[in-house]
């Protein structure tokens, strides 16, 4: 099938303009009319339309999402019709992109395009499992419970972000804090405590060190601006590249410190999604496609690839995850427990739980961790500079004084 987009006019005489599937143009124009509506334009769809509303807008938030999606559902299940309820929440958005999709959501319903087909046209407001669900709940006629089901997922991942972001917050911010002192140091106080020190003074190692390197940042600053910005966008480059990438996906979840906490928030999000997409009544195989991209590690989604083609010969789940050594043993047990006795889903969910609970604590462990660390580290940096700085002044003043 086709994409058309359209511009009618409704039975208020107000301009709608949207999309719609159809064969050919011909049916898509029959389509429209047996909506009650007036074609005035309409064309194949050329791909530009969506791009540049996604382009000139402002991102659409994880919490705005959540709002829309449990707003939604409410609106659903008082019983007000689709169509309504979205033109009614993109009136009250107030973030300009989500507002754009929403109407032209509405007007391709309205042109008769199918629920999931007008929400999958934003891709990158609406993920796959967000579609997923939606299809789930619109064919299976439980739209209502997919909608609030979506809205805890989200909640939980916006919980299991704000958690690594507050573990990694504070070391980033201290450690740009300490950088910026050392650099104004170097810039304004080496130069003043070096007007004090006699020609005839046998420079410590460590203080003609600092000497030089604040002379080097004073007369070639524009050589370590370029140099430093040279680094930053290798390392940048290569990590975005496959080679970089690839390393990342395979260390990120045995690295000291970080790892544990890393691995923990991938088999979370894992398990809560495919809870999400069994309970919303996705068929596992499909679920599983579903669930392993978007897990964010892709150790974990290849692992789900091979875990689906033993699936598809007959083995269980759990059985396939426990060969994995990604997957720790608690949780292909409680797999295998949920699979014997019907309840997967639920089981799945007390996973994400016990791990999200678990990465909550390892955060509030580590910061509590960090914070002296960095502490730490940050006087032996100044008080350091401050020792060499002050040495060869009290070998002067000893010097005189003898």
């Amino acid at each position: 099938m086709k994409l058309f987009d359209y511009e009618c006019l409704n039975k208020e005489q107000i301009v709608v303009r949207g999309q719609i599937k159809a064969e050919n143009i011909e049916e898509a124009v029959s389509m429209l009319q047996n909506n009650e509506l007036a074609v005035i334009d309409i064309e194949e769809y050329k791909g530009s339309s969506n791009k540049s509303i996604m382009s000139k807008g402002k991102k659409v938030s994880v919490s705005e999402l959540t709002i829309f999606t449990r707003q939604f559902a409410t609106m659903i299940g008082a019983g007000i019709p689709i169509t309504r309820a979205i033109v009614t929440m993109s009136q009250q958005s107030s973030n300009p992109t989500l507002k754009a999709a929403l109407e032209n959501i509405a007007y391709s319903i309205e042109g008769g395009m199918s629920l999931s087909d007008a929400f999958s046209a934003y891709p990158k407001i609406f993920s796959t499992l967000y579609i997923s669900m939606l299809h789930a709940g619109e064919v299976g006629g439980i739209l209502e419970h997919s909608l609030l089901r979506l809205a805890d997922q989200l909640q939980k991942e916006k919980f299991l972000k704000d958690e690594i972001k507050s573990a990694t917050t504070y070391p980033k911010i201290v450690g740009i804090f300490a950088i910026v002192i050392f650099i104004v140091m170097l810039i304004f106080l080496v130069p003043v405590f070096e007007g004090f020190i006699p020609d005839n003074i046998e420079m410590p190692g460590l203080t003609q060190l600092i000497f030089n390197l604040s002379h080097s940042i004073r007369d070639n600053w524009f050589i370590w601006i370029a140099v430093i910005t040279a680094i930053v966008a290798g390392i940048t480059a290569f990590f975005k590249g496959k080679t970089g990438h690839d390393l990342w996906e395979q260390k990120k979840t045995s690295m000291p410190v970080f790892g544990s906490i890393i691995l923990k928030t991938v088999i979370a999000r894992f398990t809560r999604t495919l809870a999400t997409l069994l309970d919303g009544g996705i068929p596992i195989v499909q679920a599983l496609k579903s669930a392993g991209p978007t897990s964010g590690s892709d150790v974990l989604a290849r692992t789900i690839e091979n875990t689906i083609d033993e699936i598809e010969r007959g083995r269980s789940i759990a059985v396939t995850l426990q060969q994995s050594e990604f997957f720790p043993p608690m949780v292909s047990h409680m797999i295998a427990v949920g699979e014997e006795a019907g309840s997967l889903p639920t089981l799945l969910d007390k996973i994400a739980e016990f791990y999200e609970q678990e990465v909550a604590t390892e955060t509030r462990g580590l910061q509590a961790l960090i914070q002296p660390v960095m502490l730490v580290l940050i006087g032996i940096l100044i008080g350091g500079m401050l020792m060499a700085l002050y040495l060869p002044i009290f070998t002067a003043a000893t010097a005189v004084g003898i």
